[in-house]
């Protein structure tokens, strides 16, 4: 199984002002695809996720963040993720964009990315509980694969 960490970025949820729906439905979304073995809600601050997200590496295969991706002046999570993955992997980012459009032109704003640190996946989401269901809806079953190639998989990616 995969073992998953959940980051919840918000200033709201952190001060304790609003509760966590996305965190919630990312672990239902993923529950039969890997084990959430940690969970953690911070504030909109850049230093504090990066230090999580490189604590998270890793320890895990996989890191799903939710919230900060949008225009506000706090959300910096994109930007917290470039600082720490040593691989950025658009087509991720890109296809959830892509898909997400088909259901709302503002998904045009969203500045998420995706990357790697290590041998972890990291891919930054927004903080909606309806669109983190669909964007892992569109992008589910790319991911043991993306994961079995950056823990160094040597099979062929070609289908025959």
């Amino acid at each position: 199984m995969i073992k998953i960490a959940v980051l919840t970025l918000s200033d709201k949820g952190a001060r304790g002002e609003r509760q966590d729906e996305s965190g919630p439905a990312i672990k239902t979304a993923l529950q039969d695809f890997g084990d959430v073995v940690n969970y953690d809600m911070l504030p909109d601050e850049m230093e504090l996720i990066k230090e999580k997200l490189i604590e998270y590496s890793g320890k895990v295969d996989l890191i799903i963040t939710t919230g900060g991706t949008g225009l506000s002046p706090r959300d910096v999570t994109p930007e917290a993720t470039l600082a720490v993955i040593e691989r950025q992997i658009p087509g991720i980012a890109e296809t959830m964009r892509n898909e997400s459009l088909k259901k709302t032109r503002r998904a045009m704003l969203s500045r998420a990315v995706a990357g790697v640190r290590g041998g972890t996946l990291i891919i930054n989401m927004p903080g909606s509980p309806a669109a983190v269901r669909e964007q892992l809806e569109i992008i589910a079953d790319v991911l043991p694969h993306a994961i079995e190639k950056i823990k160094g998989d040597p099979a062929d990616c070609a289908r025959t």
